[in-house]
Formats: C-alpha cells, structure tokens, sequence
C-alpha cells in the first residue's frame, strides 16, 4: 500500500515530496480512463465498473480500455488507489501542515467533513465500497480495507500527537477517540446524504467537540476556547 507521511507507513510528507513526473501519452491515456472510472464508481459503486461502460464513456474500444488494466479487478483496485490519492491530497497533505496537537486534529476533521460534504450527490469509494466488499474476500477488499486503515492509522496518530503535546489527557483512550470521530463521519454521511436530514454537519461538527471535551487538559480548554468551541466537560 503506498501512502506517504510518517502517521501514514513512514514515507515524506506532501511538502518534501517531488510532484508527479510528466507522462508520456499511454501514461496519459491511462489517467484519463482512471478519471472517468473514479466518477463513474462515485455514482454507481465499485461493482458499477465495466470495461464497456468506460469504453463508452471515454469514446475508445473496449480492448484499448482493456489494455490499461488487464482485468476490471484491477480497474477496480487502480480506482480505489486513485481516490485515496485524492483523500490525501484534499484532506491529510494540507492538515498536517497545521501545529500538532488539537488544531491539527481539528484540520483533519474538518477537511474530512468538507470532502464528506462535495461527495454528498456522487458517494463516498471507502463507505459504498466497504457496503458492497464488507463480506466478499479478495484483492479488492484487501486494497479497499489497506486504503481505510492507511487513514485510520494517520489520524490515530494525530490524536497521540495531541496526547503527547499536552492537549489532551495522557490517559486518553486514541483508539476510542478513532472510533467514535469515524462513526461522526459515518452518521453525517448517512443523515446528510440518505436522509437528507439540514444540519446534520454541523451536528457533526459538535459531535466531534463533544467526543474530545473530556478528554482535553487546561492547555487544551484553553486552546479549544480560542478555537471557538463551546467545551463539554
């Protein structure tokens, strides 16, 4: 699995790593296709990508859409890869530039919730995915599964970040905090776009106040204070 921070399997983080190296036109083509397949996947999920449907969409044949991939489970794998790129780029790779502790755990959150709330008329690859692979073993699960737990373990590591800079309380349980912050996202993604249900991401968003209140030290309540949170103990 390639990610590429510390919190995320020890590779650089976004500002020291190089960009992307110019491609050559098949590496181009390749992209486009992938482009088209992480849109299509956002509407109709991972089992929603064919080879013909991309063919279609992308006005080439379906052995030169073939060609890029070799079978639709590694389109499949390829799309998942991509989208995980784009999480990081949107979400991890500009919050870790924020000061470690609460305004870092605070970042992630917030660009988490922003992207949650771009998807809300495509869909989410990571919950759509795990609904549809949640029983079914093999390569695409286990790359879907490797992605999530790639952002588990980076945001768990921000939370013990937070622990070790004084904000929040040295006996804070971080796989307990891991939990109940991924489980805001997953109300505000079923409330927000299923039911439709208006304010659910600010609800969201005082959810996640309420999950660290208890936990904070003074340093943190005065911190958090500063931060505009209205603090639970």
């Amino acid at each position: 699995m390639n990610t590429r921070d510390p919190a995320i399997h020890a590779k650089t983080p976004r500002s020291e790593k190089a960009e992307r190296p110019v491609q050559h036109k098949g590496q181009q083509t390749r992209s486009a296709i992938l482009e088209a397949a992480l849109g299509l996947a956002s509407h109709v999920g991972l089992e929603g990508l064919s080879i013909g449907a991309l063919a279609e969409m992308t006005g080439m044949s379906k052995s030169g859409v073939f060609a890029h991939f070799g079978s639709r489970e590694e389109l499949q794998i390829s799309v998942i890869r991509e989208y995980h790129h784009k999480f990081e780029e949107e979400v991890f790779y500009p919050s870790i530039q924020d000061p470690r502790g609460l305004p870092r755990l605070q970042a992630l959150f917030e660009r988490w919730v922003k992207r949650v709330s771009v998807e809300l008329d495509s869909g989410c690859i990571y919950i759509s995915g795990a609904v549809e692979f949640d029983d079914r073993p093999g390569p695409v699960r286990d790359a879907l599964a490797d992605m999530v737990l790639a952002w588990h373990q980076a945001l768990q590591r921000a939370i013990r970040l937070a622990i070790e800079v004084g904000h929040l309380a040295p006996d804070t349980d971080a796989g307990q905090i891991l939990f109940e912050v991924h489980g805001l996202i997953l109300a505000l993604h079923h409330d927000a776009r299923f039911l439709r249900h208006p304010g659910s991401l600010e609800r969201a968003q005082q959810g996640f106040v309420r999950t660290l209140s208890p936990c904070l030290t003074d340093e943190g309540r005065r911190l958090s204070r500063q931060r505009g949170w209205t603090v639970h103990r």
